[in-house]
Order: C-alpha cells, then sequence, then structure tokens
C-alpha cells in the first residue's frame, strides 16, 4: 500500500486516523492560514485543505496526503482558532444559546498522479445556553484555546453542546465516513 501522510500535527486528526486503523505518517503543514477573500465558507474549507495539502507534496513523490482544515460558522462569520482568551469569551458569548455550523474542509492527493479531491462536510452544533460563570470557569480550564470556535466537543466542551445535527467526528476535526468513501478513490479501504 501507498505511504499515507496526515499534513497535520493536530492530535485529534491523528487519533481519529488511527480509530479507523490506518498506518501514516505526519508531516505537519507550514502553510499559513492566510485570508482568502470572496469564497464562501464550504469553498474556503476546500482551498485552505488544498493549499496545506500542497504544502507538503513535494516532499512526498509517491504517497497519499490528507489535509484539513475546520472552523466554525455563525451569522456568516468565521470562528477560527481563538488567539487569546479574551477571543475565546467573546466566541463563547457569540454561540451561547445558538446553533452553528462546524464545517472541515479535507483534501485527499496521489502525489504520483497528482489526482485530487477536496470536499467540505458541515455539522450544526447547538450550544446550550452559557452563564457568565460557566464561560468563565470553561475558560480558565484553558481548553477553548487553540480550539476552533472555541470549544472541544470530545473534551470538556462536551458539556456545552446540547444537540448536533451531522457527523460528531466532523466537529472533532476529521469527517471519519467522508473521508473514507474519499479514501476509496484511491485504492485505500478502511473496511
Amino acid at each position: 500500500m501507498k505511504k499515507i501522510v496526515l499534513a497535520s500535527a493536530s492530535p485529534r486528526r491523528m487519533a481519529l486516523l488511527e480509530q479507523v486503523g490506518l498506518n501514516f505518517t505526519v508531516d505537519a503543514s507550514a502553510w499559513e492560514d492566510e485570508t482568502i477573500v470572496g469564497l464562501e465558507p464550504h469553498q474556503l474549507a476546500r482551498q485552505i485543505s488544498l493549499k496545506k495539502a500542497q504544502s507538503v507534496s513535494a516532499r512526498h513523490p509517491d504517497a497519499i496526503i490528507i489535509a484539513a482544515d475546520t472552523f466554525g460558522v455563525i451569522d456568516g462569520r468565521i470562528l477560527g482558532k481563538p488567539h487569546s482568551e479574551d477571543e475565546a469569551r467573546a466566541m463563547l458569548q457569540t454561540i451561547s444559546g445558538r446553533r452553528h455550523a462546524v464545517i472541515t474542509g479535507f483534501t485527499v492527493m496521489d502525489t504520483r498522479t497528482g489526482k485530487t479531491i477536496s470536499n467540505a462536510v458541515e455539522t450544526a452544533v447547538d450550544i446550550k445556553r452559557l452563564t457568565e460563570e460557566e464561560i468563565e470557569a470553561y475558560l480558565k480550564s484553558g481548553e477553548p484555546l487553540d480550539k476552533a470556535g472555541a470549544y472541544a466537543i470530545q473534551g470538556l466542551g462536551a458539556a456545552i453542546v446540547e444537540r448536533i445535527e451531522g457527523d460528531y467526528f466532523n466537529v472533532v476535526g476529521l469527517p471519519l465516513c467522508a473521508l473514507s468513501e474519499t479514501l476509496k478513490e484511491f485504492g485505500v479501504n478502511v473496511l
């Protein structure tokens, strides 16, 4: 089987690929999330994942590259990873008591043939109405920093998620069902 490379240092994405039994190596993308303007969120997610895949492809001339990018969207605004506690607080206040979308764009690329497929998956997430005390306690845990939308559904953040519609693993950072179907097109079968 061809070597599989995950273009991400995300421990969550690594754990998800391990969960479905894929053997892979990690070569984290150095591509910086630059502002790409004029794209709707699904296009943006696909484009960022493509840039991440392309950024590591030259180092792996005969491999399957998997790259992804996850963010939240509410009121047309992108909720990426907060860079400060104040930014995380503002995100949590924004999503409190509301539904938002979590979109993961992913790209699978065969570096030998050049075949590339990029997709985006959306999951709706309802967050309970949070009190200021709950927001401050969650911030104190440190978990909201470096998490898209300022929460981790697979961690303490599970306590603030009332409901989801769609792929749970998409919210964690990699839509395993859609990814598995795409990998089949590259001769990689999870099942």
